[in-house]
């Protein structure tokens, strides 16, 4: 028997910005764009992780239960510079911790999303591309 967390599933007031965000930010990839629940919904891919996008307001204020997507990267002002490229403003500078490095940003919908780079990514348990159960 396999267990694992497959996916996060978010309410988006509008999908199709949602999706083009996740998209031109982080790489991500809609694997699966169909209707489930009556309504649509886009599966992407993201490292080795999903995030599925139901076209529906979200119901509550930011989080309800959820506090944040976390999203690693080996190169976290690589990132923030392809960010800002695609006119990305961030609120706050990377702030730095002893084990990692991280900014927080608003997503779609007030979603909230941790950018980190970890300084002890085996420690984390957090493998490089192309490893069965990881992404950096």
């Amino acid at each position: 028997m396999r267990i694992g967390l497959d996916h996060v599933h978010i309410f988006a007031s509008n999908v199709s910005s949602t999706v083009e965000f996740f998209r031109t930010l982080f790489d991500a990839r809609v694997v699966w764009d169909d209707e489930a629940a009556g309504v649509r919904n886009v599966r992407l891919a993201l490292g080795s992780a999903f995030i599925h996008i139901y076209d529906q307001p979200p119901k509550a204020p930011r989080g309800g239960a959820m506090h944040h997507l976390g999203i690693a990267t080996d190169d976290l002002e690589g990132l923030a510079s392809r960010m800002k490229v695609h006119g990305f403003r961030f609120r706050n500078e990377i702030r730095d911790e002893r084990n990692f490095r991280y900014v927080m940003i608003s997503g779609p919908d007030d979603l909230l999303i941790e950018l980190f780079q970890c300084r002890e990514p085996e420690r984390w348990q957090i493998k490089s591309p192309g490893s069965e159960q990881g992404n950096v």
